[in-house]
């Protein structure tokens, strides 16, 4: 691979005044394209997500994943001194991104309006719960309230209990647009010159993924109900035994259907029937279709319906657990680990997901608490001379 080209945000400079999860992912992309991001932390306290836990050789599994390549830089937000500093940083940079408690900023003297006023090319985004006005403005916008007051957790888990997902959606939805409204913006002011002033809540972000539902109850006049790891509006699509486990099997069309039924699990008399030849008809008869390919997979070994499965293609996969995703040879064979420095010492992490055919995207190091503070000083310092 050639590595000359650089990587695509080489020469932007990113101030993150951030914390938790929905920002900090944004600006860890924003990094591992190249961008040069110096994240603002609180004096001797930092992220609070550096101790949610210590899994990772003493530090915090969520902070390791979202702070690599960042510069870490301690600032006292209540001095006029530390003010000052922050005010001189986004003065030099491209982008300023914040998801404090909505009006913090502002009230701080770092509001979009006031920054773009003497930068007007600077990219300013704000990061919230609820967004800036409405009756839950100020309210405490954790990942799990916000999957309940969008209808997410309404539609996930069981028949018989919902559940919020198993990692963050809320946050991550949010820190992906808030990253896509970066990337937006800063191609528009190549052409223009001008930067923007831009808000992205925790909450537009999930309702926005709760699109088909939505649709399902404001047209189809009925709540999605909770279907485990299956779909609501696809049969057969769930979990289905084996003779040593299960599967995980998605029929997406009816062609699919007849494929599966006739090739697969050798029941060609059910292919016409018209009981189960539409994805309507299976839907309406979920229970009877679900037990049905149960009966047939059952007979079959994971292994030996998975690849049959995969030569029929039908759609397909093994359930398995971390420590398979971790062996997985989708990741080794296409060398996706590296290993990125922190203070505890090197630690594995996967490759960003953006492949770029000219360039491998680095993946700097976790930084320390502050680790940069003097160097950052000392530059801003240099350059005022």
């Amino acid at each position: 691979m050639d590595n000359s080209a650089g990587p695509p945000l080489a020469g932007i400079t990113v101030i993150a005044l951030e914390q938790a999860v929905a920002a900090p992912l944004a600006t860890r992309h924003l990094a591992d394209l190249g961008a040069r991001v110096i994240k603002i932390e609180r004096v001797g306290e930092g992220d609070f997500a550096r101790d949610y836990d210590d899994a990772v050789h003493g530090l915090a599994s969520h902070f390791v994943w979202l702070n690599r390549g960042k510069e870490s830089m301690e600032l006292d937000l209540k001095t006029d001194a530390g003010r000052d500093v922050l005010r001189r940083l986004i003065a030099r940079a491209d982008v300023f991104l914040q998801n404090l408690a909505p009006g913090a900023a502002a009230r701080l003297g770092f509001g979009a309006e006031d920054l773009r006023w003497n930068n007007p090319g600077l990219v300013v985004v704000d990061m919230s719960g609820y967004g800036d006005a409405g009756p839950y403005r100020e309210r405490k916008a954790y990942d799990m309230l916000v999957q309940a007051e969008t209808g997410l957790i309404s539609v996930t888990g069981s028949a018989d209990e919902a559940a919020k997902t198993g990692v963050p959606t809320s946050d991550i939805a949010a820190g992906m647009y808030a990253l896509t409204s970066v990337l937006s913006a800063l191609l528009r002011r190549a052409t223009t010159g001008a930067g923007a002033a831009v808000a992205v809540s925790m909450f537009d972000a999930t309702v926005e993924w709760m699109g088909h539902p939505l649709y399902m109850r404001l047209y189809g006049d009925r709540q999605i109900p909770r279907s485990g790891v299956g779909h609501a509006a696809i049969v057969p699509y769930d979990r289905y035994p084996t003779r040593d486990g299960e599967i995980l099997i998605g029929v997406q069309n009816d062609r699919g259907w007849r494929v599966l039924i006739d090739d697969v699990l050798g029941r060609p008399e059910l292919a016409d029937d018209p009981r189960y030849a539409t994805n309507i008809e299976r839907v309406r008869r979920r229970g009877e279709v679900d037990d049905l390919v149960a009966g047939e997979t059952k007979r079959f070994t994971t292994a030996e319906l998975d690849e049959t499965l995969a030569a029929a293609g039908i759609p397909a996969a093994e359930i398995r657990e971390l420590d398979g995703v971790l062996a997985h040879p989708q990741l080794a064979e296409r060398d996706r680990w590296r290993e990125v420095g922190t203070e505890a010492g090197p630690i594995r992490a996967v490759l960003p997901p953006m492949t770029f055919a000219d360039v491998e995207l680095p993946m700097g190091d976790v930084p320390a608490l502050g680790q940069h503070t003097q160097a950052i000083l000392a530059e801003l310092e240099e350059n005022h001379r």
